[in-house]
């Protein structure tokens, strides 16, 4: 996950569909060839927006740095799913945390 402005569409055609572009949209996706199956890849714009919801327990950095095509080293982490200590209901308080409903 990468965080920041995107510019969003419909595409018409033989199927109409829905797009996201932007450099928020590329980042995430040369992020996602550094990730691993199973587990959550998040940039540090999108750590930090979780630190300022105080969701830091939330994170676990990587202890490489990630070489990203176009953006050089980043810092990333991996969230922490959390099921253990607060059950499937988690998932929605990740949801709220991006979108600073809390």
């Amino acid at each position: 996950l990468h965080s920041g402005p995107v510019t969003a569409g419909v595409l018409r055609g033989d199927r109409a569909r829905f797009q996201l572009f932007g450099d928020t949209v590329n980042t995430a996706s040369r992020m996602e060839t550094n990730s691993r199956q199973g587990m959550i890849h998040l940039s540090q714009d999108t750590a930090d927006l979780l630190i300022a919801a105080g969701k830091e327990s939330w994170l676990t950095a990587r202890l490489d740095l990630v070489t990203a095509k176009g953006k050089g080293e980043m810092q990333t982490y991996w969230l922490n799913s959390g099921y253990e200590e607060y059950g499937p209901s988690n998932i929605t308080d990740i949801a709220r945390a991006f979108v600073n409903e809390e």
